[in-house]
This record gives C-alpha cells, sequence and structure tokens, in this order.
C-alpha cells in the first residue's frame, strides 16, 4: 500500500503528463421522473413520465478519460468518434467542460453517438425505481473512410503523447482489428501503450495490459475454466499472458487487489480493506485511468497498480454514480 507521500510525489508528477486515450466514448444520461406529477394522458391509457431533472456524464471509454482529467495532467488528446446527432453534441461538449482536447474527436454521418439512457422513477417512498435503460449502441463496424481518419488522428495524437491509454470496450467500435495493428506498430516503436479491452486483450503485444482476472484467463485458455480457477491458477495465467503477448501485464483481481508481471517475475499488490455499501460501476476505468497515469509519471509498475488501487478505492464508495477519484481524495485514504 502507498503512504500518503508516496501517493503525493506521484500525482505532483501527474501534472506533467501528457497522455492521449483512444476508445469509445458515450453519454450516460439519468432522466429522473417525480410520478407523484404523473396524471393519465388524454390521448394513451399511460401514465407519462414527468422529468423533472437530468444528469449527464461521460461513460465508457469518456468515463476513462473523465479520470483522468480527475487527476489535472498537462494535457490530454482524446480519439473517438461522434455522431451527427445531439447526443454528439452534448458529449463534445462534456469532453471539453472536462478540459480534455477534442483536437481528433471524429465525426461521423452514418452513425449515432453511443449513449445508455436511464429513466429513474420517484414517488412517495424513499425507493428509486430504474426502467429499462435505452441502449444507443452502433451494431456494425465502422466504414473504410473512418477507419482511415481514426488511424490518420491516431498517428497525430502518439506524436504528443508520453502515453497511450486503450479503453478497447465495444465489439463494433472505434478499434477495429486494423487499428489494433497500429497501436501495437506504435508499441513496438516505444510508445508506452497501455490497454484495456473487454473482448481483445489478447491481440496486443508489446504493450502493457490491463486485464480483469476474468479476461486474462479467456486470453490465455480459451474457455471458461475460470469459473473453479485458484487465486494462483490466475496468476499463473498473468504470467501465460505477459509470455504469450511479449508484453507486461497488469491483471486486477477486484477486492484481492491486482498483479503485475512481466511473466517472469510477479508482484502482488494488495487491496484497500473497505466496509459498508459499495458500488462498483465504474471501478475498471477509474484503475486504469490513474494506472495509465502513473505509469506516465514515471511510477514503477507495482507503485502504479497500488494509486490504481486506491483510486478505485475512492469511486466503489460513491454510491449510485460512475465516479471519478481527485488526488486529494486519494491521499485521503492511503496509509
Amino acid at each position: 500500500m502507498l503512504t500518503k507521500q508516496e501517493v503525493r510525489e506521484i500525482t505532483d508528477k501527474i501534472k506533467e503528463c501528457k497522455i492521449g486515450i483512444i476508445g469509445d466514448f458515450c453519454v450516460d444520461i439519468y432522466w429522473h421522473a417525480d410520478m407523484t406529477l404523473s396524471e393519465l394522458s388524454r390521448e394513451t391509457p399511460h401514465y407519462p413520465l414527468p422529468v423533472t431533472s437530468e444528469k449527464t456524464s461521460m461513460g465508457a471509454g469518456g468515463n476513462v478519460a473523465a479520470n483522468l482529467a480527475a487527476l489535472i495532467p498537462q494535457k490530454i488528446y482524446a480519439l473517438s468518434l461522434i455522431g451527427d446527432d445531439w447526443r454528439g453534441m452534448l458529449l463534445r461538449d462534456l469532453i471539453k467542460k472536462s478540459g480534455i482536447s477534442d483536437e481528433y474527436i471524429i465525426e461521423t454521418k452514418n452513425r449515432f453517438t453511443n449513449a445508455y439512457c436511464k429513466p429513474m422513477r420517484h414517488g412517495i417512498s424513499a425507493t428509486v425505481y430504474e426502467d429499462p435503460r435505452l441502449d444507443f449502441e452502433n451494431r456494425c463496424p465502422i466504414d473504410e473512410a473512418t477507419e482511415e481518419k481514426v488511424i490518420e488522428n491516431l498517428h497525430e495524437l502518439a506524436k504528443k503523447v508520453n502515453v497511450l491509454c486503450v479503453a478497447d470496450q465495444f465489439k463494433y467500435g472505434i478499434v477495429t482489428d486494423k487499428v489494433r495493428e497500429e497501436i501495437t506498430a506504435l508499441a513496438k516503436k516505444g510508445l508506452t501503450v497501455i490497454c484495456d479491452s473487454r473482448y481483445n486483450i489478447g491481440k496486443y503485444t508489446d504493450c502493457i495490459l490491463k486485464p480483469n482476472e476474468v479476461e486474462c484467463w479467456r486470453a490465455v485458455y480459451s474457455d471458461d475454466g475460470f469459473i473453479n480457477a485458484s487465486e494462483e491458477q490466475f496468476l499463473e495465467a498473468a504470467k501465460a499472458l505477459a509470455v504469450k503477448n511479449t508484453a507486461k501485464v497488469f491483471c486486477t483481481l477486484g477486492d484481492k487487489g491486482s498483479f503485475v508481471t512481466d511473466g517472469k517475475e510477479g508482484i502482488r499488490v494488495g487491496a484497500k480493506a473497505l466496509t459498508g455499501e459499495l458500488d462498483i460501476c465504474g471501478a475498471g476505468d477509474t484503475s486504469l485511468s490513474a494506472f495509465s497515469l502513473a505509469v506516465c509519471a514515471g511510477a514503477p509498475l507495482e507503485k502504479a497498480a497500488a494509486l490504481a488501487g486506491l483510486a478505485s478505492a475512492v469511486t466503489v464508495k460513491k454510491i449510485g454514480m460512475t465516479g471519478t477519484a481527485n488526488s486529494e481524495e486519494i491521499e485521503n485514504i492511503a496509509e
């Protein structure tokens, strides 16, 4: 576990960092409806949802970016896709307000902006009921022209940053196989690339990989044997992935901490003990951002992993939101 002084030393150096992020940004939208105000519609036999407030934030790769911004590096460059729609305008506004450069954001005409819209019903009691979510998620691959523009912007962005953070989360997102090849080529040329991928972590070589234990297992063994796997077997899977992909691996283990390895040696990093109600939504995004910036600041991988664990411990205590962790909050829970 890091001391408060160690946290301060890393977060002070983060202020000098220039980092880029490529990934699928989306808009998280919460519509809060006061059902005590609802009246039966004259036109249909339904009670409408009277929306009294709306809250928006960046989600998916955008939540990683928001967490990067919370630690106040010198510069953040974002590479993502938005549609020519109202959600795209909203997302671009959120990006700018976070202090993130939108220079490499690509507006597309044939895709919509990813969004997750959540109607929340409030009534007489304190109970809040969430209706089925409305998902705006593209279900087809990007076209060739968009892919070429992504690669062009990727190479321009890479010239300006010390570290590239990859949030590869969607099946039909910005990171295609061809884009992935360009990312790994940049890593082979010496750019520090840190990758998080829900489905494709095993396709990245010569990078620093950030899988959770299940993603790590599947990348190595291509099966669901993780269901009965021991912690020691997960650690061996992380070592195997590092060897297989000529990579360094930062494998997160939930409330058990994390493990960093180059395939030969491995270091276990403990987790902050927490009590009370927890909300793990977005914890992986916080971990990726804090880890990436700590690496960018020159911290050894085990210290970067420890900072990531503390940052995640901050956000899981923020109930009902995909929150962020700033340097003061992280320092407050350090030893």
